[in-house]
């Protein structure tokens, strides 16, 4: 799939989103008391409000509010997808075919009834506008079968399809109010003006007003058929991570997406504080290709840097809430290997590695980007941690920070001879890791070429074929084993995912794919 190029974009956008946030962004009124009004402060990552093009973290906050999709999660829980605008769904025995009841009743912020001829133009729009979502829907036919049932046919089996679809990306348009405004089903779509303004979805939110660079502001829609939201009103603001801190605080806020494990430690009783593991993974990896190093390629070498990493040590570093990374898929998804699985710290073994690689005294480059934080954890302390442990080993890691543009260039292009990255899921599901095999994308980024590894690969060919959730978990689950045995990728931690709120707001459940749900949101 696509997204193997998509995620990198994403970083670079990211990162750029969070290098600009200085101002403290545009101020809103805050929330009176007895008022409806809910005030959100993160740092932006937004480029639009059209649910075709959307892929930032902010964009599917946004997204998720005012677009309803077939299919979602109840909560924070990506295990089992659950009805959204289809009131079921159902996978056939091969896995090609998802065939989807539409929920009746369902209307858009026009009253208008949501229809299957709405499904199969939105969904055929994202696919073939090839805006930076397309990706999710390559090679999946959308067919209406009748008035009521949807089918979408993959030419292989893809029993990801289920939890793809919750992506607000995916989320379904008022097919005859955004075809009058531009919509089209091809790259020439105008629509997006429009959408940035207006919200052509059937979700519990409308855009009220849409700013890229400083807020947000979303209200109620009154024509909305399911629960009422508890809040008429909610402010999306774009504010770096110390002032964050500041107005949750005084009350300027009443929730704070961004902060560190380090910025929630002594926060006040009358806030709340919900840390839980994110769903990035932050790796290590040894370039396989031996016209980048001589020295990484080394089964020995990468043995010695996995026994020789101090993990004890960098989930200190990384504060409460993190967790130790057992393999590349995280925790929240199907396949994740269980925490006794987890790789431990072993000097001895580290230095009997290295003597038997042959290599003396070896000296490494490590790169990573200078400016990037994953979930308010810089790569820099990380990178230091790293580089004090292998020097224990008998490893001079030579340390290569590098500004986010250039250093994606490098890691891009495999030309990193060690790198220190994360990935963070294009959706909950094991089937986007494996990107990590050999010839894949992220495998190709280390120099991993295909024909590298015929047991790691078919164990990856095994799991993508395999069909239930069952044989699935347990198919990834040894694809990682594998992977973690005689591949050059070491996984180290998923950082804290810190989110504070005002005693007022109940309901909050962190998503790894939308981060948080608005209308979810309760008032007390």
């Amino acid at each position: 799939m696509a997204t193997r190029s998509q995620t990198a974009a994403v970083l670079l956008a990211g990162a750029l989103a969070l290098a600009a946030c200085g101002s403290g962004g545009a101020q809103a009124p805050a929330a009176q008391s007895g008022a409806k009004t809910l005030v959100i402060d993160t740092s932006f990552d937004l480029k639009t409000a059209d649910p075709g093009r959307t892929y930032e973290p902010t964009g599917l906050i946004v997204g998720k509010a005012t677009y309803e999709t077939l299919l979602t999660f109840d909560g924070g829980d990506v295990t089992k997808p659950v009805p959204a605008l289809a009131e079921s769904y159902e996978l056939s025995e091969d896995g090609k075919v998802v065939t989807l009841k539409l929920k009746q009743g369902a209307t858009f912020a026009d009253g208008s009834a949501v229809t299957a001829d709405d499904v199969v133009f939105s969904l055929t729009r994202v696919r073939d506008m090839k805006g930076t979502p397309s990706f999710l829907l390559d090679g999946v036919e959308v067919a209406k079968t009748d008035d009521s049932t949807v089918t979408l046919t993959s030419k292989q089996a893809n029993p990801a399809l289920p939890y793809i679809l919750p992506n607000p990306a995916l989320g379904i348009l008022n097919s005859k109010v955004a075809k009058q405004n531009g919509a089209t089903a091809d790259p020439q779509d105008k629509a997006e003006q429009y959408l940035n303004s207006a919200s052509a979805g059937s979700g519990p939110y409308m855009i009220e007003s849409f700013n890229v660079s400083s807020q947000v502001v979303l209200k109620a829609n009154p024509k909305y058929y399911g629960t009422k939201p508890a809040y008429d009103k909610v402010v999306i603001r774009n504010v770096e991570a110390a002032t964050q801190k500041l107005n949750v605080q005084r009350g300027d806020s009443q929730v704070a997406l961004n902060l560190s494990g380090d910025q929630v430690t002594g926060m006040p009783a009358n806030l709340q504080v919900k840390k839980t593991a994110s769903a990035n993974v932050i790796f290590l990896f040894a370039n396989q290709n031996q016209e980048i190093s001589k020295t990484t390629p080394n089964a020995k070498f990468v043995e010695a840097v996995r026994k020789g990493v101090d993990y004890a040590g960098l989930l200190e570093l990384a504060g409460e809430g993190a967790t130790q990374a057992p393999g590349v898929i995280p925790s929240q998804i199907l396949g994740a290997l269980g925490a006794d699985q987890a790789a431990k710290r072993d000097l001895e073994g580290a230095k009997a590695a290295l003597a038997a690689s042959g290599l003396s005294n070896p000296t490494v480059k490590l790169e990573y980007p200078s400016e990037l934080t994953v979930n308010g954890l810089s790569f820099q302390p990380l990178a230091e941690r790293i580089q004090a442990n292998l020097k224990e080993v008998g490893i001079t890691v030579d340390l290569n920070p590098a500004p986010v543009t250039t250093a994606l260039d490098n890691y891009r292009n495999g030309k990193e001879e060690m790198g220190l990255w994360y990935w963070g899921p294009d959706y909950p599901d094991p089937s986007d890791y494996l990107v990590f095999l050999p010839g894949k994308t992220v495998g190709e980024r280390a120099g991993w070429k295909a024909g590298s590894d015929k047991t790691v690969e078919e164990s990856g060919e095994k799991a993508a074929a395999a069909v239930g959730d069952d044989l699935r978990k347990q198919a990834y689950a040894d694809m990682q084993a594998k992977l973690n045995a005689s591949g050059p990728f070491i996984p180290l931690i998923q950082p804290s995912q810190n989110i504070v709120t005002a005693a007022s707001v109940t309901g909050l459940e962190y998503h790894p794919v939308w981060t948080v749900d608005v209308a979810d949101l309760g008032a007390k």
